[in-house]
């Protein structure tokens, strides 16, 4: 019996390992980093919660309505929050801002808003949180590559 509960417990440390190793691979100090691709993916993530939040009102005062379609462009609309808000948290505040970095909290605090405003998203069809997220992020490529970089 003794010797059974061993080999479980082995594989299961062994399995722990793998995938504990396997989903580190991004956070591991690997340097292959594309800090302006994740810039342009999150203004393409922008791009198209706009054109989600545009298509949601068009079809909203469409007579009869088309709820399929509007149900997807929600789920559209979510899906790219989300996704913007993982790029900001888990490549932006994990990986690439430093305790030690230059204005820290500066770029720790428009990241924050960012998070936020992805959030409003989200929750209406309001435009000017697609403004401010325009503007945030342009603040943020600013602070974060210097006001020299193009």
């Amino acid at each position: 019996m003794n010797k059974r509960c061993f080999q479980i417990a082995l594989v299961f440390s062994i399995f722990l390992f793998a995938a504990s190793y396997a989903a580190a691979h991004c956070e591991i100090p690997c340097g292959i980093y594309d800090d302006e691709m994740r810039i342009n993916m999150i203004a393409e993530h922008i791009t198209t919660i706009e054109k989600s939040m545009n298509q949601i009102m068009k079809l909203e005062g469409q007579r009869p309505k088309n709820g399929n379609q509007l149900i997807r462009w929600v789920i559209n609309k979510e899906h790219h929050a989300d996704k913007l808000q993982h790029i900001v948290t888990q490549y932006f505040m994990t990986q690439r801002i430093k305790l030690d970095a230059k204005n820290y909290s500066e770029k720790l605090t428009l990241l924050h808003k960012m998070l936020v405003c992805a959030m409003k998203c989200k929750q209406t069809t309001d435009l000017s949180h697609i403004t401010t997220l325009r503007s945030l992020l342009k603040e943020f490529q600013d602070l974060y590559f210097g006001h020299s970089h193009k």
